[in-house]
């Protein structure tokens, strides 16, 4: 439990067995427009503010000028903006865009002993290193140990959840890292945590990088355990909810 609460300090969150991560002092807002990757233009109660965008990538098909949005005050003077957006809706949908969100919720899903494939832990660690790269999570249980890496997904089409958004090169490195995992004796897992709910199953995006698709089949035929895990989300948070099928390109 000692190691539970120094995991919550150093990722800044209040975490509990059982319970949701939570976001406080919750708003709704209007997203008007993404001037950098960094910020967006909101207005909140008729007057427009700047607000931190806790998601670097594109999200095109999310921030669309005057899409209902979510967003969390922070009136801590040191800060550039006083705002930092958390979910937006599509449609109907609402979809949390935190992207330090999906380590922490699947973080707390494995302590909670919520993943079947790998309970019982007694150890763990977050941003364990092999070989080149850190990976996001390590865990001991009994004579098991494994490597996991979370990948959050915010794409999402016809009911169907997609990853990744944009090319990446590091997603690649990552699956590689897993696959000499694998040869090295350890158990290996890629986790996409889709940060909404109602989906039928997760797929790679084989549209606007192949190359990840085809590196994720690849790890997957050498051990690679992969899961889509889907989320409930609210306005003021978001909770580990089911597992969905991944579904490789034909």
């Amino acid at each position: 439990m000692v190691f539970l609460l120094e995991c919550c300090i150093a990722f800044g969150f209040e975490l509990c067995y059982n319970t949701r991560m939570t976001y406080k002092n919750i708003l709704e807002a209007t997203f008007i427009s993404r001037p950098n990757r960094f910020i967006a233009e909101i207005e909140v109660g008729g007057i427009r503010h700047l607000a931190h965008v806790k998601n670097t990538g594109r999200c095109k098909e999310l921030l669309i000028p005057n899409t209902p949005v979510y967003v969390e005050q922070n009136d801590n003077p040191d800060r550039k903006t006083k705002f930092s957006l958390i979910s937006v809706y599509k449609g109907d949908r609402l979809i949390n865009m935190d992207s330090q969100a999906p380590n922490k919720v699947f973080l707390e899903h494995l302590q909670a002993d919520g993943f079947a494939d790998f309970s019982g832990i007694t150890h763990i660690k977050t941003e364990s290193k092999f070989g080149n790269s850190r990976l996001d999570i390590y865990a001991e249980a009994g004579g098991r140990r494994a490597f996991f890496e979370v990948k959050g997904v915010t794409l999402e089409t016809d009911g169907v959840a997609k990853f990744p958004d944009a090319p990446t090169q590091r997603g690649i490195k990552h699956l590689q890292e897993l696959e000499k995992a694998i040869i090295a004796g350890y158990e290996a897992f890629i986790i996409f945590v889709i940060q909404m709910d109602c989906i039928s199953h997760f797929t790679p995006n084989h549209q606007t990088h192949p190359e990840f698709a085809m590196a994720l089949a690849h790890a997957m035929s050498n051990g690679v355990n992969a899961h889509a895990l889907t989320c409930k989300i609210t306005n003021n948070s978001i909770k580990i909810n089911n597992f969905v099928e991944v579904k490789m390109p034909k």
